[in-house]
């Protein structure tokens, strides 16, 4: 006898509910010519030139194989394995082979080195950035090893004998994921860093970690080779190829900086121990570790005992990936809302049809152009302020206003993927859709590279260090803002704050940071959005007292268009 049918038009009643009313997915678009702020300022900043390997890019990583690399990537996690079937010591990490797709994505568009490549183009860095912005609008976590590898080089460029050694496998745009030495014909490789240690996190200087000189003459010093005994409580990326790691030499000279590599001269895994891999709340794609040092083989780069000027280089590059990787969240978040927002009804409307939630996707579209012509700006400024004797306005750009969109753009991306997360209601906080891993991905880099007290002292230092900059930036910004009182004002309001006594610039510090981001943002938006755009980011920004305090968004006022922001911010 046959079993009843499970088919349900067979049922008497018919079928339960047919799916309707759900968005369908975001996928197959051109990212790059969706975005006009970012169109505009890869023009502005000398990179056109860079705009049809922007375009063709943009265009396969909103394709849905290439999508589905994120959440494969994110999903299967990597997993550690400390030792063989042998019982011998390896430890391999490993990852689904998403990873390796994506990073085979990253370096083929030489994210990695672009802007040091032989014959680099004026411009590079601009393009270099941009790239990486749609990037990060794919996935966060492969972005790391590509961060810390393109802010090694200017910090290895200055050892000569060792980055002669190390720039082919350094530039390559090919990924080669197998775990041998780089003597043994590996063809790219990767640089990490190891930093931070259970007493002191961010407080590097109360790091414990000791290095012994272990050459022939014994004698160490830059370029020597040294033997370290330790840990690191935070290990980034621990396959990389070798890792930037500081250390006291044995007389106590101070904190020094030594490359790390992965395997010994001799062929042999070095002496690092990888004790787990960090359970973290995003990011989960990037393997994050801790780590025991059993007489590590490195070498001393830069001079003894000024290990954290030698670091400090580097984090200025991977300041600068943290604010267009928070940019690149905020600006995923913005066009999966809008889209959802386009195509779902709710109370007899479409969504993006209602007043209110028309408010809330415009007041996120500003937020997401400020941004995204802030990290250009920089982009560009890192560049020409480069060369010897640059004019002090880009310096005080990459130097004083760095740290302080590090800070403010970094923040405002857990609010803003927050915010966009509710546009999609019930369907944004499940983890089938990208929304949960936008949020969850936001605060890391409000975290790594420096937190935001330590942005925030360093805008301070900065200040104090790099006056003529200061004066410099301070008269550009009033030329830009006066057809803006609420921007001239701010500005006014910024210098007040910086000439007060040095404790009280310490406690309002925040305030500073904050006040600059906002200033240099509406600056840029003055000069390069439409007026009525540039209006409504300055006049909430800066002009409303609830603009640098306790805003939210959605609350733009009534006589600006936000249909047109909206449209504007997301024309597909």
């Amino acid at each position: 006898m046959n079993s009843p049918s499970a088919d349900a038009h067979d049922h008497p009643f018919g079928v339960t509910h047919e799916v309707t009313n759900q968005p369908p997915p975001l996928c197959d678009y051109d990212a790059f010519a969706a975005d006009r702020a970012l169109a505009a300022a890869v023009d502005r900043e000398g990179a056109s030139w860079h705009a049809n390997a922007l375009t063709r890019d943009a265009r396969a990583l909103t394709q849905p194989d290439v999508l589905a690399l994120a959440e494969l990537a994110n999903r299967h996690t990597p997993e550690l394995a400390t030792h063989d079937a042998r019982g011998e010591r390896i430890d391999a990490i490993e990852f689904h082979p998403a990873w390796h797709e994506l990073l085979r994505r990253l370096r083929h568009e030489g994210l990695q080195a672009l802007p040091f490549e032989p014959g680099a183009r004026a411009g590079s860095m601009a393009a270099r950035c941009a790239s990486y912005f749609l990037h990060g609008q794919l996935e966060s976590g492969s972005l790391c090893p590509i961060t810390m590898t393109f802010a090694s080089i200017p910090v290895l460029r200055n050892e000569p004998a060792l980055y002669a050694r190390l720039a082919g496998p350094l530039l390559s745009r090919e990924h080669d994921p197998r775990d041998i030495p780089l003597e043994a014909g590996k063809r790219s490789m990767m640089i990490g860093m190891g930093m931070t240690e259970k007493q002191g996190g961010s407080d590097v200087r109360s790091n414990r970690t000791r290095a012994y000189a272990a050459g022939a003459s014994g004698t160490g010093g830059r370029g020597g080779e040294y033997r370290l005994v330790g840990h690191k409580w935070f290990f980034s990326a621990p396959q990389c190829d070798a890792h930037f790691v500081l250390a006291r030499t044995a007389d106590d000279g101070g904190l020094s900086c030594f490359y790390v590599p992965r395997f010994a001269p001799d062929g042999r895994k070095n002496a690092v121990r990888v004790q787990r891999l960090k359970d973290k709340v995003g990011n989960r794609s990037n393997a994050s570790s801790e780590v025991e040092f059993f007489d590590a083989y490195g070498v001393m780069i830069g001079d003894e005992g000024r290990g954290v000027p030698t670091i400090i280089e580097m984090a200025n590059f991977t300041r600068l990936d943290c604010v267009i990787g928070s940019a690149a969240l905020m600006r995923a978040a913005l066009v999966q809302a809008i889209h959802h927002a386009r195509h779902r009804s709710a109370f007899g409307a479409r969504l993006a049809d209602q007043p209110l939630m028309r408010n809330v996707l415009a007041d996120l579209a500003l937020e997401s152009e400020a941004a995204t012509l802030l990290f250009m700006r920089l982009a560009g400024a890192f560049e020409q302020s480069a060369a010897t004797g640059s004019a002090p306005l880009m310096r005080a750009w990459r130097r004083i206003v760095t740290p302080a969109a590090k800070f403010w753009v970094c923040k405002r991306a857990v609010e803003f993927t927050g915010e966009a997360m509710e546009v999609w209601g019930g369907n944004g906080y499940v983890e089938t859709g990208p929304m949960a891993r936008f949020y969850r991905e936001a605060p890391v880099n409000s975290i790594w590279e420096g937190s935001g007290n330590v942005m925030c002292l360093d805008v301070l230092r900065a200040f104090e260090r790099e006056q003529d900059a200061a004066h410099a930036l301070f008269d550009d910004w009033r030329n830009a803002a006066a057809q803006y009182p609420a921007l001239s004002a701010a500005l006014q309001g910024l210098v007040a704050m910086l000439t007060g006594d040095a404790a009280s610039r310490e406690a309002s510090a925040r305030g500073i940071a904050q006040r600059l981001a906002l200033c240099a943002q509406g600056v840029l938006m003055a000069r390069h959005a439409p007026a009525d755009v540039a209006q409504a980011f300055i006049e909430t920004r800066l002009g409303d007292a609830r603009g640098e305090t306790g805003r939210v968004f959605g609350t733009l006022p009534a006589r600006f268009d936000h249909r047109a922001i909206v449209e504007r911010a997301f024309g597909v």
